[in-house]
């Protein structure tokens, strides 16, 4: 059987880890697309204040299937 999926950037962010940006980012858009089948991860950044990491942001492409 033949699939077709479209892809979307997303940007997490979360005060915790990557981890945590990724599966906020992912359960957010999993309220409103069907479907939702993979991610990948394109970049990892974060927010430094004072010498400390204060936010972790990842931006990644999810792919879902079309019906």
């Amino acid at each position: 059987m033949d699939r077709i999926f479209k892809q979307i950037e997303l940007v997490g962010i979360s005060s915790k880890s990557y981890e945590d940006a990724i599966q906020h980012a992912v359960e957010k858009a999993s309220e409103s697309l069907r479907g939702l089948s993979w991610y990948e991860v394109l970049e990892q950044r974060g927010k430094i204040v004072d010498g400390k990491v204060t936010e972790y942001q990842v931006i990644l492409k999810v792919a879902f299937s079309l019906e």
